[in-house]
């Protein structure tokens, strides 16, 4: 008899053919899912795997190509909204049928749709891996449909367990529960020793550095940050603000830093390529992710892994990866005063700064992308081979 064991190692070499669904992708879109996306797709490439990204084409670039050893589809779609999302399913099912996967992953509830009716057609197996939006905000068709949609799914997943039970008051059924991953070389290159880290904040007296990194949108709460941080001025005047991305609520923002009179503290850097965010990180002493609704925050594994304590929202999934007082703080959204008190304690506290900081580093990896592969992997076999 061939031992659970033996199994595992023998389904670590059997190749499949994948293709994930994904609304928006790189290099247009940077957010969470889509860099979590293209960083899933080049893994599995390495791991020897055929991998076909489907997403909606974006003006300018090519509606199929290989990059990263990956195969690229993206397909064109009707302009008008309620036929813009029927056309993408219909197209997304074209496409995944004349691909013929093994398994089929889709990065939201939603885009399960066509893998759906593959599974009806063609007995295909799908998984979806459950995003914050589906769960946070969801729209009068997640309402009506989710709980069909994740019942028909061979494997649901989810990002935290606090998102596992949200999905379980949907649908009861089994689910994974796999967090998103991040490039932990790419910080530990940044940083030439922990040492760099706990040395940056020797002085509370020296210039301290709050950063904030992710789409200007309201639901960031980024106006709450600047409105703190006119709290946290009057008592360390050296203080400043970098603010990294771009959004429709960057005017917005810019206006209420002149009002509140921050100009000379507050640069708004702008969207600048995921692989120089260790570098912003590196010169920073504090993260602040203000957010009205998070699924996962993957910028909060990037604070982590470049050493940086943590003043978060206590939303969506964000508790499950702060663990108030041991490697950041939590706070109540929509709350300038609480995010400046958080703030200042860790800026003014040197020997609470170091410890966050050398836990933060450790905390981080968990989340390297190896091991999130060799979980997803893992996922797909027990889908197409049925072993236990």
């Amino acid at each position: 008899m061939v031992s659970k064991r033996h199994n595992h190692l023998f389904y670590r070499f059997v190749k499949m053919k994948i293709a994930i669904v994904v609304l928006k992708f790189p290099p247009k879109w940077l957010a969470g899912t889509e860099i979590a996306t293209y960083n899933i797709a080049k893994k599995l490439v390495k791991e020897g795997h055929e991998v076909h990204v489907l997403t909606m084409l974006d003006e300018g670039l090519p509606e199929y190509e290989l990059d990263e050893g990956f195969f690229i589809h993206r397909v064109p779609y009707a302009k008008l909204l309620f036929s813009r999302t029927l056309s993408l399913w219909f197209r997304f099912f074209l496409k995944i049928r004349s691909i013929n996967p093994d398994i089929i992953h889709v990065q939201s509830i939603p885009l399960s749709v066509p893998a759906f009716f593959m599974r009806l057609i063609t007995n295909k197996n799908y998984i979806v891996w459950v995003q914050g939006s589906d769960l946070y905000a969801p729209t009068v068709f997640l309402k009506l449909f989710s709980k069909p949609l994740l019942k028909e799914a061979s494997t649901v997943i989810a990002l935290t367990d606090g998102m596992k039970i949200e999905i379980n008051q949907k649908c009861k059924r089994d689910i994974v529960v796999i967090p998103n991953g991040i490039d932990l070389d790419k910080f530990r290159n940044e940083l030439t020793s922990s040492l760099d880290i706990l040395n940056k904040g020797s002085s509370a007296n020296r210039d301290h550095t709050i950063v904030f990194v992710g789409t200007l949108r309201p639901i960031k709460g980024v106006r709450y940050l600047l409105e703190a941080m006119s709290i946290i001025r009057l008592t360390n005047p050296q203080t400043k603000l970098m603010i990294i991305g771009d959004g429709e609520e960057k005017e917005y923002l810019q206006k209420l830093t002149s009002d509140l009179h921050l100009n000379a503290c507050v640069s708004f850097v702008g969207k600048v390529p995921n692989d120089e965010i260790p570098k912003y990180m590196k010169n920073a002493d504090l993260f602040v992710l203000p957010s009205l609704s998070e699924s996962f925050g993957i910028v909060n594994i990037e604070a982590m892994a470049s050493g940086l304590p943590i003043v978060s929202t206590n939303v969506g999934g964000l508790p499950y990866l702060i663990k108030d007082g041991i490697n950041g703080f939590l706070v109540n959204p929509r709350d300038p005063a609480a995010i400046a008190e958080k703030s200042l304690l860790i800026l003014n506290d040197m020997n609470l700064k170091e410890r966050i900081s050398q836990n933060n580093l450790f905390e981080a990896e968990k989340y390297s992308w190896d091991y999130v592969i060799e979980r997803l992997v893992d996922e797909y076999n027990k889908v197409c081979f049925h072993h236990e």
